[in-house]
């Protein structure tokens, strides 16, 4: 073996001990930041003041802001909602589900199921928050199944610390029901009566087999029901993946509490005009 090689192979190695312990370091130092523990962990979250608020002395309505399947609460739409949401006097708190990015848990292990569980667990830190005097929940794609769904668990309680004042589903994902059901999922195919351990989707994101059976089960519409408030359904008119039919049925599910608004020119990630998204999501918390 040359000197070269060694040389190569001692300095790779350095790398890659140099990796492991910021790795280490990294999960150490957000673990002392974990406020609020899910079913798989900690779970990394931002919480958004109005501008100038004082904790101390001011009261403020929050709403909980649920990001979709392999996304993160600092992807488009959740920073700028956020931010709209501020300027409109609501404060919010932005998550990472269990096994997304920041948070704690393995993508693998991850089912709807689990993320309600993450979703009711910050129901229940916001609730302890003295200066919060309301809250509203937002789910985006995936996070909007959960967050109809969380609504119609906490709606079902007999008692809740603080009221549920609003519900906003921004391209509900009840088709991943129908997709689990069928053996399709994104570009993933299985045998929905017997799924593999595990399925790789856009060749990096794997998704379970207890998400792929337990998706499948899920009563959506029957849980959301349960809530009565107000609601805002937003869809992009060029969204590709989750087709209208998602939102028109939640329309039907809630009735006349329900409105559903069409935004030209959007497509699923609310890209395109992600600021006139958040201006109709903080209008409609700002108001109620």
């Amino acid at each position: 073996m040359s000197i070269f090689v060694i040389i190569i192979r001692c300095y790779a190695m350095r790398i890659f001990i140099t990796i492991l312990i910021v790795a280490l370091l990294g999960q150490w130092m957000y673990a002392k930041d974990f406020k609020v523990r899910g079913p798989q962990g900690g779970l990394a979250m931002t919480l958004t003041l109005p501008d100038g608020f004082d904790a101390e002395r001011d009261s403020c309505a929050l709403v909980i802001l649920m990001h979709g399947i392999f996304s993160s609460k600092d992807f488009k739409p959740m920073p700028t909602i956020a931010k709209k949401l501020a300027k409109a006097g609501v404060a919010s708190i932005r998550f990472d589900f269990g096994g997304h990015w920041s948070s704690e848990g393995e993508m693998v292990q991850m089912t709807i199921e689990k993320e309600i569980a993450d979703a009711l667990a910050m129901w229940d830190y916001a609730c302890s928050l003295p200066y919060v005097s309301k809250i509203g929940l937002l789910g985006h794609s995936q996070g909007g199944v959960v967050a109809s769904m969380t609504a119609g668990r906490i709606a079902s309680r007999e008692h809740v610390d603080k009221p549920l004042y609003g519900l906003v589903l921004l391209a509900p994902a009840s088709v991943l029901k129908n997709a689990c059901r069928h053996g399709g999922l994104f570009d993933a195919k299985f045998n929905p009566a017997d799924p593999p351990e595990y399925v790789r989707c856009f060749k990096m994101m794997k998704l379970g087999r207890e998400y792929l059976l337990n998706t499948q089960q899920l009563d959506i519409y029957g849980a959301a029901e349960a809530y009565k408030g107000p609601v805002r359904i937003i869809h992009g008119k060029e969204d590709n993946l989750v087709p209208m039919w998602c939102s028109e049925d939640f329309m039907r599910t809630y009735g006349d509490a329900a409105e559903l608004l069409v935004v030209e020119g959007e497509n699923h990630r609310i890209s395109k005009k992600t600021k006139r998204v958040a201006k109709l999501v903080a209008e409609f918390f700002g108001q109620q």
